[in-house]
């Protein structure tokens, strides 16, 4: 079987270039607005950056895909048919998108721009991407992080479109791009404001020698001195639950399909997407030479995952946790 693309994130211009340098087939970014899923401050593609960052990848055989994740607010469409026209004119190799109202105006107005199911999309089965196949012109789709390794291959085995899966980073809650839970707290989604716990509703507040992470004023957690803190998410806060306390959400674990990688492949994956577009280029190069020497060993009967690997990836793993998630769950 043909190896798979190893697709990896871009929050800005330097990590884009770490990614391409380190082993990238193709990596993926946003814009510096609400139709970017990772919409935070400070991160992100404006024009230039675009224009450079296409141009960086191109000269080195490389390609970009922007994605415009997000879905459209009333009133406010022709902010996202506007990315899609600029995604177009910079040369992009194919746009993500989950909304089915842009992916029609994507097909009828750029009908040679090569389109990606996201997956905010949420199609997890065959008749789904089939359904974007015949109607947009879907090239590929990328599952929810919610089926076993047999289900992705009878998914595969059933449809003409390329299908890509997630092989490192953070677990979304079980229902992507279907979350409710920060537009619950703050009223702002982040399917359609671009980003999951908005920072300007964030506060960390100390509590004597611990530190309460609170989101528009509802406690998440709560970290003793000396334990680490990611960024505040309600689905991976510790909350009280009938007096027990704990992740009763999603725990703050990192998906690692190393162990998982010659299947993958075995089955047909077109490409395995590394998550973080909000990590520094620290981490997109760490995990992109680690998945970059996993991917090219796998296809080797004798293949197996080098300590090192582990090594490498363990200090990026969120709660310095890593598991297979569905891929081996148990029930169905």
């Amino acid at each position: 079987m043909p190896k798979p693309q190893l697709v990896c994130p871009a929050g800005s211009l330097p990590a884009l270039k770490a990614a391409i340098d380190h082993g990238a087939d193709t990596v993926y970014l946003g814009f510096k607005n609400a139709t970017n899923a990772r919409n935070f401050a400070g991160l992100n593609f404006g024009d230039a950056q675009i224009r450079d960052g296409v141009a960086y990848a191109h000269a080195r055989g490389r390609e970009v895909l922007v994605a415009i994740n997000t879905y459209a607010q009333a009133g406010r469409l022709s902010e996202w048919h506007r990315a899609i026209d600029q995604a177009a004119e910079f040369g992009v190799d194919a746009v993500i998108l989950a909304d089915l109202g842009l992916l029609a105006y994507a097909h009828r107005t750029h009908p040679q721009l090569r389109l990606h199911l996201s997956v905010q999309g949420s199609a997890t089965n065959a008749d789904a991407i089939n359904l974007a196949h015949e109607c947009f012109g879907v090239r590929r789709a990328v599952l929810p992080r919610v089926l076993t390794l047999p289900q992705v291959e009878a998914v595969i085995g059933k449809t003409p479109v390329e299908i890509e899966v997630f092989g490192f980073g953070s677990l979304c809650v079980m229902a992507e791009g279907r979350c409710i839970l920060s537009s619950y707290a703050t009223g702002q989604s982040p399917n359609t404001h671009g980003v999951c716990s908005p920072a300007g509703f964030v506060r960390w507040e100390p509590q004597g020698k611990a530190m309460d992470a609170r989101l528009a004023g509802i406690l998440i957690d709560r970290y003793e001195e000396g334990e680490p803190a990611g960024y505040p998410t309600l689905c991976k806060g510790r909350f009280d639950v009938e007096g027990d306390t704990y992740y009763a959400l999603e725990e703050p674990t990192s998906l690692n399909t190393l162990a998982v990688l010659p299947e993958l492949i075995r089955i047909g994956v077109a490409a395995i997407k590394v998550e973080g577009r909000q990590r520094s280029p620290a981490y997109v190069t760490a995990v992109t030479k680690t998945l970059r020497a996993a991917i090219d060993a796998a296809g080797d009967a004798r293949y197996s995952v080098k300590p090192a690997w582990l090594d490498a990836l363990a200090p990026l793993s969120e709660g310095h946790q890593q598991t297979l998630g569905a891929y081996n769950r148990p029930w169905r």
